[in-house]
């Protein structure tokens, strides 16, 4: 393979960017995070919605807080160069750490396993870890060849992922009987408003992950200064619209009562409204949209990798940084999709999400938190974008930090503290490391 030295080409678009926002967030979560929503409401709707809402919001204030930052430090990196700047070098370390380590790969592999899973039903439930492996090799040929192919390949599943979703929602609002309450009750019996809201926002914040990817690119975006804030804003803005129309749509066709016991309900609700052939179309749109995901998680997880390459932080680091004839960092990609064929032996998907969720929200909160710490200490820096509504919205997306680091670490159960201190104690691993990329 070709590695020749230089800088990497600035190639993305607004369209690309906007597209890698929404390729990465409408995966896997908007197709099977109902199940386990209304499973912890108690089949009752109006929770269901109102968390689809309030987790959109949640997701809207830190894309705001985020943006501000993205265009302070548009080179590429995404949170590890903010945190670097903003904090101190270690702590941008750890974060870069934790998502070349973790965060990307775990979510890549989930992804993949994901598709695994839909695909082997057509060879008798075998053959889904080979799938998976090879998902995740297709992915990484493409996006060696380079950023353009990548980027084309993003923005054909994002539009491929949105016309079944567009359908589902245009027909399930002009079909569907409408016969069953949306908005209420706002759970069920014997459940607590207060205990399912917790429950239900981890789930719907998993489907909104990924809108922080665009900033990793952001050293190879065409115009950063105009449309890092736009692909951000823009593509989350986007997102809920889809995912509240969608999930409205689902219980204007099927009650939230039969929804909790479906794992696909987008399919189910194709096959009322379509028969069997809409239902294959849909499924067909879901397979795209999880693949489209990963291609955005590894996409954005390489170029964290080439960064701290580039700053000697990792082992291998020449390698790592080094660039091919495409000008993109081909080992980098290795790396990642390695690790998340290492990871995809699991075979589970919901360990493997809620895994790359906790350990990348602690550093989402700092981020938030470096917003505001920055505008008290370099208040003379040019800012050509600022969060709207300081510093309300900050503290806003700081505080929806805390309580999803907190529901993991304590209303989760066992499964979930383990996880977490996994998350913790190979993040910290880091440490030496980075001890090791200082010295040189």
């Amino acid at each position: 393979m070709a590695e020749t030295e230089g800088k990497l080409k600035r190639e993305v678009g607004l369209a690309a960017a906007t597209s890698l926002v929404v390729g990465c967030v409408i995966g896997a979560g908007v197709f099977f995070k109902p199940y386990a929503i209304y499973q912890a409401t108690g089949g009752a709707p109006g929770m269901g919605i109102l968390a689809w809402v309030i987790g959109g919001l949640m997701s809207v204030f830190g894309a705001l807080t985020f943006a501000e930052l993205s265009l302070l430090f548009p080179q590429t990196g995404g949170m590890m160069t903010y945190l670097s700047k903003g904090f101190s070098e270690r702590i941008g370390f750890l974060a870069g750490w934790m998502q070349v380590a973790i965060f990307y790969p775990s979510f890549l592999a989930g992804y993949g396993v994901k598709v695994g899973e839909e695909l082997s039903e057509y060879f008798g439930g075998h053959f889904a870890l080979p799938i998976s492996l090879l998902v995740i090799a297709v992915l990484a040929a493409v996006n060696i060849l380079g950023t353009r192919h990548a980027g084309r390949m993003q923005v054909t599943a994002t539009v491929c992922k949105l016309v079944p979703l567009f359908v589902l929602i245009v027909f399930g609002f002009l079909w569907g009987s409408g016969a069953s309450p949306v908005l209420s009750p706002l759970v069920g019996e014997g459940k607590s408003a207060g205990s399912v809201l917790g429950t239900t926002l981890l789930a719907v914040l998993f489907a909104f992950e990924g809108w922080t990817n665009v900033g990793a690119v952001a050293g190879e975006m065409k115009r950063p200064e105009k449309d890092l804030p736009k692909a951000i804003i823009g593509g989350v803005l986007i997102i809920m619209a889809v995912y509240l129309l969608i999930n409205i749509a689902y219980l204007r066709v099927i009650p939230a009562q039969e929804l909790m016991n479906l794992e696909s309900p987008a399919a189910a609700v194709a096959v009322r409204l379509f028969g069997p052939r809409g239902g294959m179309l849909v499924k067909t749109g879901i397979i795209i949209s999880v693949i489209g995901a990963g291609n955005g998680f590894l996409m954005a997880g390489s170029r964290v990798a080439y960064q701290m390459a580039e700053q000697g932080m990792l082992p291998g680091s020449k390698k790592l940084a080094a660039l091919n004839g495409s000008k993109v960092p081909s080992n980098a990609i290795l790396l990642v999709s390695i690790l998340a064929c290492l990871y995809s032996f699991s075979g589970e998907f919901d360990l493997l999400t809620d895994l790359g969720v906790f350990s990348c929200w602690v550093f989402y909160t700092l981020t938030f938190a470096c917003v505001m710490y920055l505008r008290r200490t370099h208040p003379e820096w040019v800012r050509k974008y600022k969060v709207p509504g300081y510093p309300l919205v900050p503290v806003i997306a700081v505080f929806s930090g805390l309580y999803v680091v907190a529901s993991q670490l304590f209303w989760s159960g066992r499964r979930g503290l383990v996880m977490s201190v996994c998350s913790v104690v190979v993040t910290l691993i880091g440490l030496p490391l980075y001890r090791k990329g200082n010295s040189r």
